[in-house]
């Protein structure tokens, strides 16, 4: 259910389990962990899903019976905040629960027009991973990410363009190709420059750390 195509030094993952609106089971949280860990030598990795949902968060009946408080969902985000190379969200559609995390961890984040972005996490009785609220809050502020959490608001792709959660929206038949030409550069720079960018850009010149918050 995770695809994987290697084209060189770009990594295309695909979340694929379009009949249950690409929600994630833990084996299926493993395996992006795995792939993401893997991917250090990848100079960019774009994240996408298959059909019309990026990813409705946690499989529910999973979330239930354990899977909402893992610590999969860190070690995943994590290993896509590791990245030493680009790493791209190309949402196909709407991103909900705990599969903003690995978006949020990415360095870009395009979609569709017609993707919505809502964490409903307090109205299921579960509290978010621990890096999201930071990550968003870095993104979008403080009250805006209060807005999606505490609010429990749906925002549309326009609302998350002004509000800094997504950097560009791309027509679906355009997404991955522009993704990969947000990837050209990095690709064609040596690696210790586009690796090095990326350091400068972090917080404090180093990995978001969400117990300082940098």
């Amino acid at each position: 259910m995770i695809d994987l195509d290697r084209a060189g030094d770009i990594w295309t993952v695909t979340v694929n389990r379009p009949d249950k609106a690409n929600s994630l089971t833990h084996a299926m949280l493993v395996e992006l962990a795995e792939v993401m860990e893997a991917a250090q030598t990848a100079r960019a990795v774009i994240l996408t899903g298959r059909g019309k949902v990026f990813s409705a968060g946690a499989d529910l009946d999973e979330a239930r019976a354990g899977l909402a408080k893992s610590d999969v969902w860190e070690r995943l985000s994590g290993a896509v905040a590791a990245l030493p190379g680009l790493s791209i969200a190309a949402l196909n559609g709407t991103l909900a629960g705990g599969a903003m995390g690995m978006a949020l961890a990415c360095d870009l984040r395009i979609a569709v027009p017609g993707a919505k972005f809502f964490y409903p996490v307090m109205k299921l009785g579960f509290l978010p991973q621990p890096s999201d609220p930071a990550r968003m809050a870095a993104l979008i502020g403080p009250a805006r990410t209060k807005l999606m959490l505490m609010g429990g608001q749906k925002i549309t792709a326009e609302e998350a363009l002004t509000f800094g959660l997504i950097d560009r929206i791309v027509d679906g038949d355009d997404l991955l190709t522009h993704a990969a030409q947000l990837a050209a550069d990095t690709l064609a720079a040596p690696a210790e420059i586009a690796s090095g960018i990326k350091e400068m850009c972090a917080p404090e010149g180093g990995v978001f750390d969400p117990q300082t918050r940098r």
